[in-house]
C-alpha cells in the first residue's frame, strides 16, 4: 500500500490545472465543473484523470467502469479531484480470425493518442489508467509516459477459468477446438459445450496471454501497485487496489514522482525479465520497445531479446504450461516472481514504483516463498532460458520472435520447405482442407505493420493446426504477429516486413527454411546473388483495400517492428513535457 500524501494542500501553481481553475478569467471553465456538482474545495484541487477501457465488446472490459469508482473514492480519500473518462478497446478474442484484427494493434496508438488528447484539453493533472485487453494495456502505460505526469496503471484482472470435463479451460482451449472439429476428432455438440462453459466470468483471456503478460509488466515496471494485477476481475477485494491506486497518484503528485522517474531503462529490464521467466506473450516484444520509445529509451526487439535469452523460465503458465492467473495469483503473484529474479541477481532493486518505494523496498515486504507447482524456484528452473526467444539471420535481419514455452531442445530446431501464403485467409483455407504438408515452415507475409495493414494475430491459424495435432509437425513464420495464446513452434514479428521489400518478401515454395531458437537463427537456403536478382523483379507491396481511413492512415504513418511499430518520433524529438506547460 501507497503512504498517503504527506500534505493536504497542492501548489497548483505549477500543476497543469492551474489553466482550467484559478483566476477570473477561468470563471466561465470552473462554472462548468460547478454545473456537475463540485464543490468549490473540490474545484481547487488537483484535477486526476480516472481513464478507463471500459465498453460492452468482451468480458475483458465489462467491469472497469465499476472498479474506476473504487479508484475514484481513493483519489478523493487524498484531496483530489477524480475525472473520469474512458477510451476505446479492439478486444483481439473478438477481432480474432477476420478483418476485425487489423483494427488491434492500430487501437494502441489511438489509445494513446485519445487519453493525451483528453488530458491534454482539459489540463488534468495526474492520471490512474484501469485496462483489461491486450493493446489497452500498453497504450495506457504509453499516454502516461508520454504525458509525463503522475501516473498509476491498474489491471482490470483475469477471466476466471471455465471447468469442462473436470479440467480447467480457457479461450485457447476453444480456438484449438475448432481445428479438432475441423479435423473430425471433435462434435459440433461437443464444441458447443465448450464454448458455452470456457469463460464464465467478467476479466481477461486467463493464460499467460497478452493481457496478462502486460500486468504483469506494469508491476514489474513500477507503474502499478504490486501484486495489483492479480486478483481475477469478479472479485470486489480488488477495490482495495483501485483505492489504493487512487491514493498512491496523490503521493505520487505530492511529490513530483512522474512517469519517466519510473520507467527507466533499468526498470524495462526488469519488465523483460517477468515475461520471460513467465512464459509471456511475444506482443511483448512490440510493446516494450513502443513504451521505451514514449520515454526516449532506446530499448528495441534486440535489447529485449537478449534479456530473454539469458532469463530462465520458472512460472508454469498457459499455453505452454499448466496455470491461469487466478493460480499465479494464489501462489502469491509477480511480487514472489519479481523476489525469485532478485535471488539471482536479475532485479534492478533501485528502480522506483507507482508506492513512491524502490522495488527493493516493496520486495523486501515479501515473505512468501514459491509453491514449486506454479511458481517453481529460479535455481530450478523449467528452463535455462526465457520462455520467449529472439531470432535473426539472413531472412530476418531485424529480428524476429518466437515462444518455445513448454517446448524441448529437440523441438525447437526445425528445418524445412517453404510453403508460401500472401495472408493469412489463405493459410487458413490450406489448413482447413489439410492441403498442406508435415514438414512444411508455412510463410504468410503481407500482414505487417503497414502491408496488412495492422499486423494482425493468426491464432485461428495456428490453434486449427494444434487442434488437428499437427502444431509440432510444420512450423510457421510471418511478419504479421501471434497470440499471446498460440503455441507451436510459431515465428512472429519477422523484420523488414514484405512491405517493405524484406526478405520475408523474396520466398518462394521450396526454399529451404531453417528456424533455430537455440541458436537465435532464422535463415533461408538461398545465396546472396539469388535474393538480390528476386528483389529486382520485386513488384512492389501488395495492394490492399484500405485506400482510407484510420487504417490507411495507420499504415502511412506506422515504423519498424523492431521499433515496437510506433506511429510518431517519441520523446527523443518532443520540445515540450506536458506537465510543465
Amino acid at each position: 500500500m501507497a503512504d498517503k500524501p504527506n500534505t493536504s494542500q497542492f501548489d497548483k501553481s505549477r500543476l497543469p490545472s492551474r489553466h482550467v481553475t484559478e483566476g477570473p478569467a477561468r470563471a466561465p471553465h470552473r462554472s462548468y465543473l460547478y454545473a456537475m456538482g463540485l464543490s468549490e474545495e473540490e474545484i481547487h484541487q488537483p484535477l486526476v484523470g480516472v481513464a478507463t477501457c471500459w465498453n460492452e465488446a468482451a468480458p475483458c472490459n465489462i467491469a472497469l467502469n465499476r472498479q474506476a469508482q473504487s479508484v475514484k473514492q481513493g483519489v478523493k480519500v487524498a484531496r483530489g479531484t477524480p475525472r473520469e473518462f474512458t477510451t476505446i478497446t479492439v478486444t483481439d478474442g473478438i477481432a480474432m480470425g477476420h478483418e476485425g484484427m487489423r483494427s488491434s494493434l492500430a487501437s494502441r496508438e489511438a489509445i494513446a493518442d485519445t487519453v493525451e488528447l483528453t488530458m491534454r484539453g482539459h489540463a488534468y493533472d495526474a492520471i490512474v489508467g484501469l485496462a483489461g485487453c491486450d493493446k489497452s494495456l500498453p497504450g495506457m502505460m504509453m499516454a502516461m509516459i508520454r504525458l509525463n505526469v503522475p501516473s498509476v496503471f491498474i489491471y482490470g484482472g483475469s477471466i476466471l477459468p471455465g471447468r469442462h470435463e473436470g479440467k480447467d479451460v480457457t479461450v485457447q482451449d476453444v480456438f484449438e477446438a475448432v481445428g479438432q472439429h475441423q479435423a473430425g476428432n471433435l462434435s459440433t455438440c461437443e464444441l458447443e459445450k465448450l464454448e458455452a462453459v470456457a469463460c464464465p466470468s467478467a476479466g481477461a483471456c486467463g493464460g499467460q496471454f497478452t493481457a496478462n503478460t502486460m500486468a504483469c509488466v506494469s508491476e514489474a515496471i513500477g507503474l502499478a501497485l504490486m501484486n495489483s494485477s492479480g486478483i481475477p476481475a469478479p472479485y470486489e477485494s480488488r477495490d482495495q487496489y483501485g483505492d489504493a491506486s487512487g491514493q498512491a497518484v496523490m503521493n505520487l503528485l505530492a511529490k513530483n514522482i512522474r512517469a519517466r522517474d519510473i520507467v527507466t531503462r533499468e526498470s524495462l529490464i526488469n519488465a523483460a525479465r517477468v515475461v520471460a521467466c513467465t512464459g509471456g506473450s511475444t506482443n511483448a516484444g512490440l510493446h516494450l520497445p513502443a513504451i521505451a520509445h514514449e520515454a526516449g529509451i532506446d530499448f528495441d526487439l534486440f535489447d529485449v531479446c537478449d534479456i530473454f535469452k539469458e532469463t530462465p523460465y520458472f512460472v508454469n503458465l498457459k499455453p505452454g504450461g499448466d496455470y491461469v492467473a487466478k493460480d499465479l495469483y494464489e501462489a502469491g503473484g509477480v511480487p514472489v516472481v519479481l523476489r525469485e529474479l532478485r535471488k539471482a541477481g536479475l532485479i534492478y532493486d533501485d528502480c522506483m514504483t507507482a508506492s513512491g518505494n524502490s522495488i527493493g523496498e516493496e520486495l523486501d515486504q515479501i515473505t512468501r516463498e514459491v509453491d514449486g507447482k506454479v511458481i517453481h524456484s529460479v535455481s530450478t528452473p523449467i528452463s535455462k532460458t526465457g520462455g520467449v526467444v529472439g531470432l535473426k539471420g539472413n531472412l530476418a535481419p531485424e529480428g524476429a520472435i518466437v515462444k518455445v514455452a513448454g517446448m524441448s531442445a529437440e523441438e525447437q530446431i526445425f528445418t524445412g520447405p517453404a510453403r508460401v501464403f500472401e495472408c493469412e485467409e489463405d493459410a487458413f483455407e490450406a489448413v482447413q482442407k489439410r492441403t498442406y504438408k508435415e514438414g512444411e515452415v508455412l510463410v504468410i507475409r503481407n500482414e505487417g505493420p503497414a502491408g496488412g495493414p495492422g499486423m494482425r494475430e493468426m491464432l485461428a491459424t495456428t490453434a486449427a493446426l494444434s487442434g488437428q495435432g499437427m502444431g509440432k509437425k510444420v512450423a510457421l513464420i510471418t511478419d504479421g504477429r501471434f497470440s499471446g495464446a498460440t503455441r507451436g513452434f510459431c515465428v512472429g514479428h519477422v523484420g523488414p516486413e514484405a512491405a517493405h521489400c524484406g526478405p520475408i518478401a523474396l520466398i518462394e515454395d521450396g526454399d529451404v527454411i531453417t528456424i533455430d531458437a537455440i541458436s537465435g537463427e532464422l535463415s533461408i537456403a538461398v545465396d546472396d546473388a539469388t535474393m538480390e536478382k528476386r528483389k529486382e523483379n520485386w513488384k512492389g507491396p501488395r495492394e490492399t483495400i484500405y485506400a482510407s481511413g484510420a487504417l490507411w492512415k495507420y499504415a502511412q504513418q506506422v515504423g519498424s517492428t523492431r521499433l515496437g511499430a510506433v506511429t510518431h518520433p517519441g520523446a527523443k524529438k518532443e520540445k515540450h513535457i506536458y506537465a510543465d506547460l
